[in-house]
């Protein structure tokens, strides 16, 4: 059975001809039809009133790790079913494993031909000065982060943050600096977590965490996270489901695009934020451990840097173009945002969620080359061999056909089991020969493989590595509200797309992932410390990091002040040390 979804709502009333499923009974369902090679997914949309003014509590435990256990008024909520692909409800369909779908008949019909696609775009001659000149200013890593989290965004947050809770009359009075420190932890939460994040400034020797406790006062920040807001209450959207965060999603997406390195080759997919409570969009996956997230339509370069992205709130909130679906129009709004820096011949990839040839043939219009896999009903009655006849045949077989209008490849190629897939710009010559490993000999073993399928195995996987980055260090520390595992989402992505602007910048003295992390932590927490107690703390933490041979960077200050060493005047400092250091004296000074 081809992999399907399906859109849900809980508790929206009861059905009009036949009692509501629970969503128990629907698990329990797909649970015994696991065997099966179908694959539901369903979609628990955002409540109606996800912008009133209670959204912003989530019950339950904030330190607590719930894991795959769902609440009971999720499990027993009622849940109907919406068609996807239409936007439009559907009311005679209780949820169910979904039935196939039935191939419409387009009008006027394709004219389908033997033959290879012979497409007429440019070839890509573009530049990328806004590269070179951040390499020309060779930024650290807490630099290449703030190109994302700017003053602007830092300043937002906080000027929102002192209006919420002077709206619940409280004077909270933060700062940037007070906020600088706040995101130190949340980024150091990604690769020293504790089951209680109070254990932080615990004095006890196994749990206490000076960095943490130096930098800022347990409850002072309890109280800044609990207040922490990202929208005007009284200005909110009540249509949109994520009005809360939207002026953030906003800003993040300006940043990202702005910074984005100029390549040819992108990836879009769906990527997961998890989340456990009770409200908010979630998606569940069945036929695995029992999880739900918010779903996030990503659009990512090929090396895994995220340029857009939009939390998905379902068809029942999102109406699609007419002539497509959900993921279509989705992809149609990624290209415009990639057209903002020019009219240039991108080359899009995707998986079957999203490719039709109807897609195609928009992208094709628009100037955008496009590849994807698809599944047999989108094809438009390409007549292709019959996957059947396919498989009987030695592995590395393929049918193709192109439409005669539009310049549109549809290919059927037999790996280790039968795949289409489309294009509207590469072809299938040249054939290469390519290894494949047998799955009942386990033998390596040559096969044809067309030109479309191989250069899509080698640029789609830009959101799975973004997925990768994000997974290995992302955000543990989670509060109330039901945004909170999202805003953790935003802080990892601005920290993956920081790390590959610096795996682009910095060639000669590159650093990994954790390493990178770390060094922004330290430089939030150590350079944002709270001073109005310091005594004994400010000299350990100095002579401490001083010679920790970690994340040390010169970097230039319009002021000149004395030299830490050589006590004559300069004009650059270490920015984790924040003293002022010659170049010359830089080394000298770390290991004295």
């Amino acid at each position: 059975m081809a992999s399907t979804s399906r859109d849900v709502t809980a508790g929206r009333g009861p059905h009009p001809k036949r009692k509501p499923a629970k969503l128990l009974e629907v698990l329990n369902t797909l649970e015994e039809e696991e065997s099966s090679n179908s694959r539901e997914e369903i979609f628990i949309a955002p409540p109606d009133n996800a912008s009133g003014e209670f959204t912003d509590e989530d019950s339950g435990d904030e330190d607590g790790q719930r894991g795959a256990h769902l609440p009971g008024s999720v499990l027993h909520a009622s849940v109907l079913s919406e068609e996807s692909g239409t936007g439009q409800d559907n009311d005679d369909l209780e949820l169910q494993p979904a039935k196939k779908r039935q191939k419409t008949v387009v009008k006027p019909q394709r004219v389908w031909t033997k033959r290879d696609i012979r497409p007429d775009f440019g070839s890509w001659t573009a530049s990328d000065p806004h590269i070179e000149d951040l390499k020309s200013q060779e930024l650290s890593p807490v630099g290449l982060f703030e190109l994302f989290f700017d003053e602007g965004t830092i300043n937002f947050i906080v000027s929102e943050t002192n209006r919420y809770a002077w709206q619940k009359n409280v004077n909270l009075s933060l700062t940037a600096q007070e906020l600088k420190c706040v995101l130190g932890i949340l980024i150091l939460s990604g690769y020293i977590s504790y089951p209680r994040r109070r254990m932080f400034w615990e004095t006890s020797p196994d749990s206490h965490h000076h960095l943490v406790a130096d930098a800022i006062r347990r409850d002072r920040f309890e109280l800044i996270f609990s207040y922490l807001h990202f929208a005007d209450n009284n200005k909110l959207d009540e249509s949109d489901r994520f009005a809360k965060v939207r002026p953030l999603i906003v800003r993040m997406n300006c940043n990202f695009q702005k910074h984005a390195p100029l390549e040819e080759f992108y990836s879009f997919g769906e990527s997961m934020c998890e989340y456990f409570g009770h409200r908010g969009s979630k998606r569940l996956h069945a036929g695995k451990p029992v999880r739900l997230g918010c779903k996030i339509w990503c659009g990512t370069t090929s090396r895994g840097y995220l340029v857009w992205f939009e939390p998905s709130q379902g068809t029942l909130f999102t109406k699609p173009d007419r002539s497509l679906d959900l993921g279509g129009t989705m992809v149609i709004k990624f290209v415009d945002a990639l057209q903002e820096r020019g009219f240039l011949p991108y080359h899009i990839f995707f998986d079957k969620v999203f490719t039709s040839v109807k897609l195609m043939s928009i992208l094709r219009k628009k100037g955008v080359k496009a590849t994807g896999t698809v599944r047999e009903y989108r094809t438009e009655r390409c007549p292709l061999k019959d996957p059947k006849e396919l498989k009987k045949m030695k592995r590395g077989s393929f049918d193709y056909k192109v439409d005669e209008s539009e310049e549109i490849i549809v290919c059927r190629w037999h790996d280790s089991s039968v795949v289409n897939i489309c294009s509207n710009a590469v072809g299938i010559e040249p054939v290469r020969l390519t290894s494949r490993q047998s799955g009942a000999t386990k033998t390596r073993t040559q096969v044809h493989q067309p030109s479309l399928v191989k250069l899509y195995q080698e640029k789609v996987r830009g959101v799975g590595r973004m997925d990768q980055n994000i997974a290995k260090y992302k955000v543990k520390i989670q509060g109330m509200k039901w945004y909170s595992s999202f805003i953790g989402y935003v802080i990892d992505a601005a920290l993956n797309n920081a790390w590959q602007l610096h795996r682009i910048c910095c060639q000669d003295a590159q650093v990994d992932l954790l390493a990178f992390r770390r060094y922004v932590a330290c430089v939030y927490l150590e350079s944002n410390a709270d001073t109005s107690s310091q005594g004994r703390r400010s000299r350990r933490l100095e002579t401490e990091s001083r010679f920790d041979m970690i994340g040390h960077w010169i970097i230039h200050q319009d002021k000149r002040t004395r030299c830490a060493l050589c006590h004559s005047q300069t004009n650059t400092r270490c920015e984790k040390c924040q003293k002022g250091v010659h170049a010359k004296c830089f080394r000298e000074y770390h290991i004295r």
